[in-house]
């Protein structure tokens, strides 16, 4: 369990780095009852996190003996992805428009709840990382309580952080806006350096692959 942990570590630092999330955060701290609607976007976003992690550790299993057994096509599809991430990951380097998060309505702490669960779709390209984390989890061979346990603590952990938002705004109110919006601008740089880079990676990690199919009949994994 302490060397699952210590694969574990570093990928849930890189996952954390979520500046979609942490924004949706502080635009709820800017609602009604700010500490509460804050407090369930961000337990609408983890109770999806987690749901989203029970279906890909399942999905893993059944596509394996596909996955060891390939077929042309699937090498086809990895050359389409890999250019797609290659697009994604340039465009993703270009200076884009900053918004605002948008909510038809008042945000209500019910309402939030199931826009924490939105926010969860809307950060997919960030969440590379926690499907790299499910692997190694299904790689350890656990037994299925200690997969759960450690998905679950996985999940906690990787809230924890965002819990600085409702914690700060019950502690210094409006004062914290300051703070939030510096901490939120860190994360944003962060991220433009990350993304790109892990996209781009990815990318020509699958169009390899395809290509050393198509040349040698193996693919490079």
């Amino acid at each position: 369990m302490i060397e699952l942990w210590t694969t574990l570590t570093p990928i849930l630092l890189a996952d954390v780095v979520n500046p979609v999330l942490f924004a949706f955060m502080v635009y709820a701290a800017g609602a009604g009852r700010p500490v509460l609607t804050s407090s369930m976007l961000l337990l609408g976003h983890t109770a999806a996190y987690l749901a989203a992690g029970f279906v890909v550790a399942l999905g893993i299993d059944k596509v394996s003996d596909r996955l060891a057994n390939p077929h042309a096509i699937d090498f086809v599809i990895s050359l389409v992805v890999g250019l797609l991430l290659l697009w994604v990951g340039w465009r993703s380097t270009r200076p884009q428009q900053k918004r605002e998060p948008e909510v038809s309505g008042q945000l209500t702490p019910a309402k939030a709840f199931g826009f924490g669960a939105v926010v969860n779709f809307v950060g997919i390209p960030f969440a590379l990382p926690y499907f790299a984390a499910v692997d190694q989890m299904l790689k350890a061979d656990l037994a299925t309580a200690g997969a759960v346990l450690t998905l679950v603590a996985y999940n906690i952990l990787y809230a924890l952080p965002f819990v600085v938002v409702p914690v700060l705004v019950a502690v210094l109110g409006e004062r914290s806006r300051p703070i939030l919006d510096r901490i939120n601008g860190v994360l944003e740089r962060i991220s433009k350096v990350m993304m790109p880079l892990l996209l781009l990676l990815i990318g020509l990690a699958l169009i390899a692959d395809a290509i050393s199919y198509f040349v040698t009949g193996e693919g490079l994994v």
